[in-house]
């Protein structure tokens, strides 16, 4: 009959394996916080630059002056090109190039770099918590399929939870109080919790899953890929051609699809003969991001692509986005999803205390874990509102990334000291709101 293992070695593996679901429960915490807050990635860009050019419509005559000026001088050349046109939470132009992007004045002169690296960094975090490439996307799409199941096993593992919706009970003894907040707020935001989650691994994992596709059945091309979905580019033609004329594209648009609202004016490979123009526009009351309206290098019309009426897969792949992020229905889905945003990031933060709790009900008071915890519940927003006004204080240069995650390893690194959890918890609530108010102060 073998020994068993030493209580130290024991106690050694119970600690690397609650180690193990702290880092699980911080990398959702934080997916769920940083996506919360992205619901405002219009309004934040517009707090970043508030001095920036805006209007509620530019005219295709403008939108074609700032194309054309941004072609002269593009150096190297370009094989993209976006321009971002007005629309109500963003009213403003952008042209956005492999190399840079620029604002545009109404009267389509060019009105210096757009500067939202904050903006940018934010939603990075969510989308890839930084890592850029395929294993960002990966570890992010496993975390929204992560929410889905403990979605799932949560309604199972309690089966009074839809009786019990409203139920709350005031006394906190053994941790009561803080699971019935749990359990509440995860029914009331069950189909939010759902669709986020879903729809989050869907987008994470799609790039995963095109890849594969394409090393298996395509010879590694990610075109063939998606052109059943988004469409197929047309033929390259590298020789030389002049601009695109993107003004006569829009003026059709005007004409002939006045309900919609484009967003985008995308030229492929412009300045060569293959070069094509994509108009981008939502359609009201639909899901979809947008749909692809095809010209050619002369401004004429060719065709859709279909994510509006196509087949069901186009538009249900065309509707993961905005479903997701909350692109829909204005200000009031918005706020809407803050709010169960919110609650899934509580949900999130409050699962690992109650995890905790009952460890230490089971005799294993680990009062590192706790603060640990602490310095990822309150460290991240903390984290957040430091390098939004370190954006503010020191302009867009500021490095973000480099920033955080060594604020993010400074204050884990601090949970280890010998301080009592309510002093610790204290001091980063203090600085918390030390940042909020630098925030403020700076934003006005």
């Amino acid at each position: 009959m073998s020994a068993s293992p030493p209580p130290s070695t024991v106690k050694r593996a119970l600690a690397s394996h609650a180690a193990v679901g702290l880092v699980a429960g911080a990398l959702l915490y934080l997916v769920c916080l940083t996506g919360t807050i992205s619901v405002f990635y219009a309004e934040l860009q517009r707090l970043e630059q508030p001095d920036a050019p805006e209007m509620s419509e530019i005219a295709p005559s403008a939108a074609q002056r700032a194309v054309t000026a941004v072609l002269a001088t593009e150096r190297p050349a370009t094989e993209h090109l976006y321009v971002h046109l007005p629309v109500s939470d963003l009213p403003r132009t952008t042209i956005t190039t492999d190399n840079r992007a620029v604002h545009v004045a109404a009267d389509g002169s060019l009105a210096g770099p757009e500067e939202i690296a904050w903006s940018d960094f934010l939603v990075a975090l969510h989308y890839e918590l930084n890592v850029p490439g395929l294993v960002g996307l990966t570890v992010v799409g496993a975390l929204g399929a992560m929410i889905l199941a403990l979605v799932i096993s949560g309604l199972v593992a309690h089966p009074r939870i839809f009786r019990d919706a409203f139920r709350l009970r005031a006394r906190d003894a053994g941790g009561i109080g803080l699971a019935d907040w749990h359990n509440r707020l995860s029914v009331w935001t069950l189909p939010f919790s759902i669709a986020i989650a879903l729809t989050g691994a869907m987008i994470g994992l799609a790039s995963v899953t095109a890849y594969g596709i394409a090393s298996f059945y395509h010879d590694g091309d990610l075109e063939a890929v998606y052109a059943p979905l988004f469409g197929e580019e047309g033929p390259k033609d590298e020789s030389p051609a002049p601009a695109p004329n993107v003004a006569r594209a829009l003026a059709y648009m005007q004409t002939h699809y006045p309900s919609v609202t484009p967003i985008y004016a995308f030229v492929h490979e412009p300045l060569t003969r293959g070069q094509t123009i994509q108009i981008w526009a939502k359609h009201p009351r639909r899901l979809i991001f947008a749909e692809y309206y095809h010209f050619d290098a002369d401004g004429a019309f060719r065709h859709t692509t279909g994510l509006a009426d196509g087949k069901l897969g186009q538009q249900l792949a065309a509707s993961a986005y905005d479903l997701h992020f909350g692109n829909y229905g204005g200000l009031p889905v918005k706020l809407a999803y803050v709010l169960f945003g919110t609650a899934l990031t509580a949900i999130c933060a409050t699962g690992i205390y109650i995890w905790l709790g009952k460890r230490r009900r089971r005799g294993l008071n680990e009062p590192r874990l706790r603060k640990t915890w602490d310095a990822v519940v309150w460290g991240s927003p903390l984290l957040v509102a430091l390098t939004l006004a370190v954006r503010l204080a020191f302009g867009n240069a500021a490095p973000f990334v480099a920033l955080f995650w060594s604020g993010f390893a400074v204050i884990l690194a601090a949970a280890l000291l010998p301080l009592p959890p309510e002093r610790f918890r204290r001091w980063l609530f203090g600085l918390l709101a030390m940042a909020c108010g630098g925030v403020v102060i700076l934003s006005i």
